[in-house]
């Protein structure tokens, strides 16, 4: 062969980092090596994979189309090694996950698969849907459990599970001791809702459509937990996902208003990319994860 795995390592971290200095850093290598194997890459193949922007490299076409053949030639080593090593069944996964189901639900998740998996290592990241699904398509991350809708050629999106989302109150709350909520009264609220790119923001502007732009939209914040404090705090109405407001339910701290002619309900994905080698440890986290709620 006229390349060499190490010289494919060199040149995805540079893609992911668009950075020869951070990629060398990644790889544990001297800066120097790391320009030098993709150089080596380049010259043998009479090819150039990135335009030089400033300090930046950005993968040029030729680039883009060979970055998921790499990253998919690399997994199939890493795994045909394991497999050589007898360690088929191990492996290192790296799973993004959106805030509801990041807090609420993959670290039961990650548990049931350690105890099927003793030797299989799991890293989670905890991001909003956009930037989960962009990582994915990065090849950044091995699977998505996301939220909200992403549409990406690159991605496969799955059904997964549904959910639906719930309108909330502190329990003194003038809205709190209505039976029903009409449009008048969720356009006079004010409301403490998700941020832009988030799963749980589409599912409430399509919840709202009609009267979404009359809303008074006081609060926007990323965390679900700071949400929930501010609406405690009599600062105005929230809606989240119904799993991360179940205990404050329970303990009154927060109450549901009844708003019955809107639909909350909602899907959650799982989101991978359309290249990326499957390898044993992910066929069962995938497997883990539709079994989990089937």
């Amino acid at each position: 062969m006229r390349y060499t795995l190490r010289q494919l390592e060199v040149f995805l971290a540079t893609a992911r980092h668009e950075n020869v200095t951070r990629a060398a850093d990644e790889l544990a290598m001297s800066q120097s090596a790391a320009s030098g194997a993709l150089r080596e890459l380049e010259t043998q193949f009479d090819t150039q994979l990135f335009d030089r922007v400033g300090k930046r490299l950005q993968l040029n076409t030729v680039g883009r189309e060979l970055r998921p053949r790499a990253q998919r030639l690399l997994d199939e080593a890493a795994e045909l090694e394991r497999k050589l090593v007898g360690g088929d069944t191990q492996g290192r996964l790296h799973i993004g996950a959106t805030l509801t189901i990041g807090n609420y639900l993959a670290l039961d998740i990650i548990a049931a698969f350690r105890e099927r998996l003793p030797g299989a290592e799991v890293e989670l990241s905890i991001a909003n849907t956009e930037t989960i699904a962009a990582r994915v398509a990065r090849f950044d991350l091995d699977m998505g459990l996301v939220e909200g809708e992403y549409h990406h050629p690159d991605l496969d999106t799955r059904h997964w599970r549904q959910d639906e989302l719930v309108v909330f109150a502190a329990p003194d709350h003038p809205l709190a001791a209505k039976k029903r909520l009409t449009d008048k009264d969720l356009i006079r609220a004010d409301w403490i809702v998700r941020e832009s790119g988030s799963g749980t923001r589409q599912a409430f502007d399509r919840a709202m459509h009609g009267i979404l732009t009359d809303l008074h939209l006081g609060m926007q914040l990323q965390q679900p937990r700071a949400i929930k404090r501010a609406v405690q705090s009599g600062l105005g109405v929230g809606c989240l996902s119904r799993i991360s407001v179940a205990d404050e339910f329970q303990q009154q701290t927060l109450v549901e208003l009844p708003v019955t002619h809107r639909d909350f309900r909602r899907e959650w994905f799982l989101v991978s990319h359309r290249e990326k080698f499957r390898s044993a440890a992910l066929e069962r986290w995938y497997a883990l994860c539709q079994d989990s709620f089937a």
